[in-house]
């Protein structure tokens, strides 16, 4: 799973640092840091954090079914 956050369009409000902490977490009042590929254990909290977004600035890609090759020519 790959996780992408358009900051540009965040604003902080840290439903995802709520809904997924091992994967966002705020840095201070209004910076998010998160991990842009998280531990399959934690799908169904990205997913949740993901949707619960305000602005939907997460995209999640689940990447399922790729090989190493085919995750690799996407980056």
């Amino acid at each position: 799973m790959r996780v992408v956050v358009d900051l540009s369009r965040c604003q902080g409000y840290a439903q995802c640092a709520f809904l997924a902490p091992e994967a966002f977490r705020m840095h201070g009042e209004e910076a998010l840091m998160y991990d842009p590929k998280p531990d399959d254990a934690q799908r169904e909290q990205v997913l949740r954090a993901a949707a619960a977004c305000p602005l939907q600035a997460i995209l999640v890609d689940q990447l399922e079914g790729r090989d190493a090759a085919g995750e690799a020519s996407l980056s």
